[in-house]
């Protein structure tokens, strides 16, 4: 049916720090400053925008020298910022890409220069030309937004069978397996017995994919399943989503479609990265009732210090070095954990932390 964990290797969680085989800066090596390029791919979901620019804050601190560049969707500005990163002597690439199989001749072009890469949040494949990788605990992510479904419709309680569809990321993007796959993992043995049915049948990640990670990709294809498999008596109890733009896509279409948000038995309805919008939405009970919350500020954290180590001729701390595959090698990493967030919980791990305020998530606006 679906992709499954068990065939991965996965690494200790409470791993120390690790020698990363190329990373660490020998005696012989040229003392180095920290240039530092950032390569963030879209300024379309404001997490790349926030987490752009708290990485360039934090390298300034640190006081090594920064450039920063967002590609905006298109892969081939992309790979054109990076040469000219290059170019311009960075000693450091953080990339979060958009195609994570298009930087393979760019990044070769990198090593050849010295420069060391870290893959940020995204992995990227085909190339042995990556060092390290920083990112949330993917698969957990999918654990959590299957586990509220579960809690939600009371399916421990023995109340199916349910009525569920599944969407999944963009297929460019590797971590959408992982989301896919923890979703899968989870929902397994309620599917399995009939209490989870899914009436598209739609079960498999390419099929439920969503090009772009589109918000109005996704509200076209709800409205195509609604239209298709959910006529006459069929009724939708939960949407799985793995983002919350596409959540958002999702939620228009159910509304378009008749279902009327705050009410009993609209369906659940998954997300991920604590949008202000989403989180306006689950705080006031209009449509999207869960988003999973990766602290962007931990992530930058994490690999500004992955960089400052290599600086000082220490090795970056890593804690899995068995999960994640890029096509080469298992490469390096420090996983982080992502927490859900409810209307229950928003205020104390979102607007207690900081993160964002009352006010921007009553405006829905970051």
């Amino acid at each position: 049916m679906h992709l499954s964990r068990r065939g991965l290797l996965y690494g200790s969680a409470g791993l120390a720090a690790v020698s990363v085989a190329g990373c660490g800066a020998g005696e012989d090596s040229p003392e180095l400053t920290g240039f530092t390029g950032i390569s963030m791919p879209t300024d379309t979901s404001e997490r790349w925008v926030i987490e752009g620019r708290l990485l360039e804050e934090n390298f300034k601190a640190l006081g090594y020298e920064v450039l920063h560049e967002n590609a905006k969707d298109v892969v081939e500005d992309q790979i054109s910022q990076i040469q000219s990163m290059i170019d311009q002597g960075v000693e450091f690439l953080v990339i979060a890409a958009i195609d994570n199989t298009s930087l393979g001749g760019v990044l070769a072009k990198a090593k050849n220069a010295g420069v060391q890469v870290i893959a940020y949040d995204r992995l990227i494949l085909e190339t042995p030309d990556v060092d390290l990788y920083a990112t949330f605990d993917n698969y957990q992510v999918g654990v959590l937004q299957a586990t509220h479904i579960i809690e939600r419709l009371g399916l421990p309680e023995g109340n199916g069978p349910v009525n569920i569809e599944l969407f999944s990321g963009d297929l460019g993007d590797n971590n959408s397996q992982y989301f896919f796959m923890g979703a899968m993992d989870t929902l397994e043995s309620y599917l399995y017995e009939g209490d989870v049915v899914i009436p598209s049948a739609q079960t498999e990640q390419e099929p439920t994919a969503t090009q772009g990670w589109s918000g109005d990709n996704a509200q076209v294809r709800m409205d195509t399943l609604l239209d298709e498999f959910y006529k006459e008596d069929v009724e939708l109890h939960a949407v799985l989503s793995p983002y919350d733009g596409i959540s958002r896509g999702i939620v228009a279409s159910l509304v378009a479609n008749g279902y009327e948000p705050g009410e009993d038995d609209f369906p659940v309805v998954t997300g991920q990265d604590a949008e202000a919008e989403s989180l306006k939405a689950i705080k006031e009970g209009t449509g999207q009732t869960e988003t999973v919350f990766k602290d962007t500020r931990l992530l930058a954290g994490t690999v500004t210090e992955m960089v400052k180590a290599l600086v000082e001729g220490r090795d970056p701390e890593v804690n899995d070095l068995g999960t994640y595959d890029n096509g080469f090698k298992y490469v390096p990493s420090n996983l982080l954990d992502p927490v859900d967030v409810t209307a229950e919980n928003y205020q104390e791990l979102i607007v207690d932390s900081g993160y964002l305020t009352e006010e921007q998530i009553d405006a829905g606006q970051a």
